[in-house]
């Protein structure tokens, strides 16, 4: 490691930017996997005014859940067009997560449900994870 100006190392300075950029809202969100039902409400800054909207879809995708640059991917329907929208973990625009319904999901990348439409873009509840 080497050793900046001012005594501090490499290390270090990456858990400051980390610490000052970490979300203080990602210890209230619920638990989740690709295949559960969310509603993620996010705050959208038009000129000076800000507003929360919402954004309810299955969650298709994580990436790094843990981690600083982690993210989730968010796919719903909007006028019979499929819409994705990635959500960093740590965005300081979300402010809350919910989630609607547990899915029962065989895999991690639910990438198929793009090329799918009605019926069979849909995915079953899974009644074994209960509320956790």
């Amino acid at each position: 490691m080497t050793s900046l100006k001012d005594g501090m190392r490499s290390s270090n300075l990456v858990a400051l930017v980390n610490e000052k950029y970490a979300s203080p809202n990602i210890s209230t969100f619920p638990k989740f996997r690709p295949g559960d039902t969310i509603n993620v409400f996010y705050t959208i800054k038009e000129g000076e005014k800000s507003r929360v909207q919402e954004y309810t879809g299955i969650c298709i995708a994580m990436k790094a859940a843990g981690t600083m640059n982690g993210h989730f991917r968010v796919r719903k329907i909007s006028a019979n067009i499929g819409v994705e929208r990635v959500f960093p973990f740590h965005s300081p625009n979300i402010a809350k997560i919910e989630v609607i319904n547990r899915g029962n999901a065989g895999r991690a990348k639910l990438y198929y449900l793009r090329d799918r439409v009605g019926k069979s873009a849909r995915i079953g509840t899974d009644y074994d994870r209960g509320q956790d």
